[in-house]
């Protein structure tokens, strides 16, 4: 069955109708998305509120769950860690004197330097400046400007996935770990210079990544077998002393310090931060929601999401 209007609209009519119709559907939709706007800035400024350097911070556990290479904690107050108390315990690691495990005590002198978590720092600030966008949005241009708010989104929309992007972490983010080396100073005792400290931002947790290193020295033949490549003792290779476990950067060279060296021991250990989780989860939703609001737009102006 079909629809037909008797007598028929001349199709120069039908057309000037079809564009006061859709014309006034814009209409609605831009004054709707004002409401859409508002909600997406509480959404933010909850981002915000979790991520605040509030006393007296988040402490997390930070131990290897199936042995006794790593125990401790961290404190986390916003993007900086303020406290933290981490023993080692790592077969090419020699404890200090009269102690089992090495320790890492973040150094409590005014003079240390701040071990800042950088991820956080550019969460912090592309929340802020998404928060800037829903204000210059909502105040200062043309609510009815289709095409204003279309930009608008876009850049809203860049923003926030950048922001979850951060929290997610990996190399690409968070940068390689010889290329990210932490003062030796945040520590007391300082840091040795054969250990790598390496602390990021993963999923929404923290992800603190621990290196014993050997030097490689000129003129060392590379074709060696693996135990060769990973600095065994000759105890160990006679199986005289337990084997270092093997990781996935065994045998392979990195520049660290001016310096190429191997990767002798690894151990990796992840901490969930539950605010962290909470703000990935909140950015997750509003990129969602802001991906709404520019397919309905789109849908509204006739054109490809990607012009929105």
């Amino acid at each position: 069955m079909s629809t037909a209007v008797w007598p028929p609209l001349p199709h120069d009519k039908v057309v000037a109708e079809e564009k006061a119709t859709l014309a006034r559907e814009l209409e609605w939709l831009l004054n709707s998305l004002q409401e859409t706007l508002a909600s997406l800035k509480s959404g933010l400024e909850e981002c915000i509120a979790l991520l605040a350097p509030n006393e007296p911070g988040s402490t997390l556990v930070v131990s290897s769950m199936r042995s006794e290479s790593v125990k401790g904690f961290l404190t986390r107050v916003g993007t900086r860690i303020v406290k933290g108390d981490i023993h080692v315990r790592l077969q090419t690691l020699p404890p200090l004197r009269s102690a089992s495990s090495y320790p890492l005590h973040l150094s409590t002198l005014p003079t240390a330097p701040s071990l800042v978590l950088t991820q956080l720092t550019s969460v912090r600030n592309l929340v802020n400046q998404s928060l800037d966008v829903v204000d210059i949005s909502t105040w200062t241009g043309d609510a009815h400007d289709a095409n204003f708010i279309a930009g608008q989104l876009r850049l809203l929309f860049d923003f926030i996935q950048e922001a979850r992007q951060a929290l997610k972490g990996g190399e690409d983010v968070g940068g390689k770990w010889w290329d990210n080396s932490v003062d030796e100073n945040i520590f007391e005792p300082p840091l040795p210079p054969t250990l790598s400290f390496n602390l990021s931002i993963f999923d929404g947790s923290l992800l603190l990544q621990l290196r014993t290193l050997q030097q490689v020295v000129s003129g060392t033949p590379t074709s060696f077998t693996a135990d060769a490549m990973t600095g065994l003792s000759l105890r160990q290779r006679l199986g005289l002393a337990a084997r270092i476990p093997e990781h996935d950067e065994t045998g392979q060279v990195f520049a660290y310090k001016g310096q190429e060296v191997r990767v002798r021991e690894k151990v990796r250990v992840e901490s969930q931060d539950p605010s962290l989780l909470a703000v990935m989860a909140k950015l997750s939703a509003l990129e969602h929601g802001v991906g709404v609001a520019r397919r309905s737009l789109a849908i509204v102006m006739e054109v490809d999401e990607e012009d929105v």
